[in-house]
């Protein structure tokens, strides 16, 4: 019965911003570790960033650090990605993500994950 449902994607110009939101149901939000990957044509599924149960541990990939912020609110069951600086090689199917339970797997890897939206696109004009 979980559920990961993204929204905000659409098209904008080089250097501009979008916020994506997950909307997460079946009771596990709060108790679960967040994160979002991203496909771009031709290429393999990829890790954006990352966010702990609590928000106060954050990750992301190297190509996104200081552009975007994952952020989330657990009264609402809601997890962001602010997305600004946009590049052309930002475009990309956006995945929302969610573990089910304490893990050692690094957040990273897409292992780790056992719910998935169904993405939402992200597309970046020059």
């Amino acid at each position: 019965q979980v559920q990961l449902v993204e929204s905000g994607g659409g098209l904008v110009q080089a250097g501009g911003s979008l916020r994506l939101s997950c909307a997460a149901s079946g009771g596990i939000f709060s108790n679960s570790g967040m994160g979002w990957f991203r496909q771009a044509p031709g290429k393999e599924r990829e890790f954006v960033a990352a966010i702990n149960w609590s928000g106060a541990t954050t990750s992301y990939a190297d190509a996104v650090k200081g552009r975007f912020t994952i952020s989330r609110d657990n009264a609402k069951n809601i997890v962001y990605l602010q997305m600004n600086s946009l590049k052309p090689d930002d475009t990309a199917v956006s995945y929302c993500v969610a573990d089910d339970s304490r893990t050692i797997v690094p957040v990273n890897l897409l292992r780790r994950y056992v719910y998935w939206g169904q993405g939402t696109q992200v597309t970046v004009s020059s």
